[in-house]
């Protein structure tokens, strides 16, 4: 896991599951996330209870802005959570990579939200991102699907919602 200066002592750890949607690519987009206080019995289980969701349905973007937009988000309430370090378990190979160092950000529209989501891990104390398959992101992929059908039938944009 990579170490961050300036970030706080904090003990608490969360896990972090986040998904990316564009209906057509581009098309209406949202970001999923959920997060999980790491100490929880079966924290790393894909269906394990969140502290906190994030649901954003985020107008006409590509998939891969939606994916990098819905970490984006949960890094910035993780923050605000106070946790001291986070373990991001995502599927999408591309933000793994590139957020890890090993590919590099080529398309334009990536390389603003990567800088921002790079200097959001910056405020923490470890982390770490992972890849996982699709079929452990459920409860974000849900979240996507969720912003999108909320806004269409004319509800809010941005739905968060905090356990703790």
């Amino acid at each position: 896991m990579p170490a961050a200066t300036g970030a706080a002592g904090s003990q608490l750890r969360l896990i972090i599951r986040t998904d990316g949607a564009a209906r057509g690519n581009p098309g209406p987009a949202s970001s999923g996330a959920v997060l999980i206080d790491a100490a929880a019995p079966g924290a790393r289980r894909p269906d394990a209870a969140p502290i906190a969701t994030i649901s954003e349905y985020l107008g006409v973007q590509t998939n891969n802005v939606a994916e990098y937009t819905a970490v984006l988000r949960a890094l910035t309430l993780a923050h605000e959570l106070g946790a001291g370090e986070v373990e991001m378990l995502l599927d999408s190979k591309l933000i793994v990579e590139q957020v890890n160092g090993r590919w590099r950000v080529k398309d334009a529209k990536l390389i603003p939200i990567h800088a921002q989501v790079k200097a959001a891990l910056g405020r923490f104390a470890r982390w770490s991102a992972t890849h996982v398959p699709r079929a452990q992101n459920t409860q974000a992929d849900a979240l996507c699907n969720e912003a999108i059908d909320r806004v269409q039938a004319g509800g809010a944009r941005v739905a968060v919602v905090r356990a703790k």
